[in-house]
């Protein structure tokens, strides 16, 4: 299989006090359409990823939103999957022209999370986790990820250092991006002493509260020359799930639904761990990116925490994760995190990452969670 993204754009991540949902992501559209050289009127379907609208801003409908914001009557389709929203809606968009349907699409991502205080916030976002058997009893998502990280703990020896090591590797490579949400350097004691959220996850653990929108222009394969003497492909793709509640699964300390999704990507690309230069997990607490290196396969189930150790994850280290900061630097405006690590890795393909460049990037992958891994999307793009 083979999609081509032709054209990206991404607002600034953060505050967005002065911009509304809409606003934001007509800017990130408009600009993924100007990156592209094409007309609005060139596009044949629209692809949202976006997670509560209705909750965060009270707006539904919010994929006739956009289009109608476009002054386009194509086919305009959200796509829900709690964090994970907007891979799905990339995977979305690479279906629909895989089937032929259709020729050059829109796939995008956005979020407006700031205009709800805290407490509201993650009300909203604890609909991404079981309400029976974890909502009920008072769980949040810092709490179910600090269960995973016990036990990661219990289990390999992992250390608090070494998840600190994620959020101070994050935010370098943030303050190194211009649209990140966070460009500022921290240190290993600036997250061990930070107020502790959920034991043992501080706050500089946890990604933030974020609004923003990201969108890519995505066509057939043998368009992409047509628009673009740099057109970069997408060359596998893979989605799973699991249980919502984490007391169903087999492990705590294994994301199923990103094995499978990863084992099914590396499939249709036809290439392994060690063909990859340049990775955006889904780092949503510093655990989860751990978790994350284990589940993709770059190491064995229990020494993420050595690829931090060894300096393998950095700009310039064997397997660079997170280069645009990740959603803990960058933010996670929740339905847009899916497609603002696509691209980054577009970026990092085309050689334009600027100081946050991998040396001769040619292979990259995303990786993509709702909730504490119901779902799990990955995506294998190339030269």
């Amino acid at each position: 299989m083979k999609v081509a993204v032709i054209g990206i754009g991404t607002t600034e991540f953060g505050e967005n006090w002065d911009k509304n949902l809409r606003q934001l992501a007509i800017e990130a559209g408009t600009k993924a359409i100007i990156d592209a050289g094409i007309r609005g009127r060139d596009l044949d379907a629209i692809y949202l990823g976006n997670m509560s609208a209705g909750r965060f801003v009270g707006q539904e409908h919010v994929a006739a939103l956009v289009s109608g914001e476009l002054g386009l009557s194509i086919p305009a389709l959200r796509i829900e999957g709690a964090c994970a929203s907007g891979g799905l809606a990339l995977r979305q968009g690479i279906f629909s022209i895989l089937s032929g349907q259709h020729d050059i699409v829109l796939v995008g991502g956005a979020e407006k999370m700031t205009d709800l205080m805290t407490d509201g916030v993650t009300s909203s976002l604890m609909g991404a986790a079981d309400q029976e058997w974890e909502a009920y009893y008072g769980v949040t998502f810092p709490s179910l990820y600090a269960m995973i990280a016990r036990r990661h703990m219990f289990e390999f020896g992992t250390t608090r250092e070494q998840m600190a090591k994620v959020a101070v590797k994050n935010h370098h490579n943030g303050f190194l991006n211009p649209i990140a949400q966070f460009k500022k350097e921290i240190t290993i004691e600036d997250v061990l002493k930070s107020p502790m959220v959920a034991d043992p996850l501080t706050l500089f653990d946890c990604s933030p509260i974020t609004d923003g929108a990201a969108t890519l222009i995505l066509c057939k394969e043998e368009w992409a020359k047509k628009y673009t003497d740099d057109p970069i492909y997408i060359i596998g793709s893979g989605q799973a799930s699991d249980t919502l509640a984490l007391h169903d699964r087999k492990s705590l300390t294994t994301l199923d639904a990103t094995v499978k999704a990863a084992k099914e990507a590396y499939k249709q690309s036809g290439i392994t761990t060690k063909g990859v230069d340049v990775v955006e997990v889904h780092d949503c607490f510093t655990i989860a990116e751990i978790v994350a290196t284990e589940d993709l396969g770059f190491c064995k189930k229990g020494e993420g925490g050595k690829l931090l150790d060894e300096g393998l994850t950095e700009i310039g280290g064997k397997i660079p994760v997170n280069t645009s900061g990740g959603l803990k630097a960058v933010g996670h405006p929740v339905g847009a995190s899916g497609i603002k690590q696509a691209v980054e890795i577009v970026l990092q393909l085309r050689g334009k990452a600027d100081k946050r460049q991998v040396k001769d990037a040619e292979i990259g992958l995303t990786h993509n969670v709702g909730g504490s891994g119901g779902t799990a999307v990955v995506h294998i793009f190339s030269r």
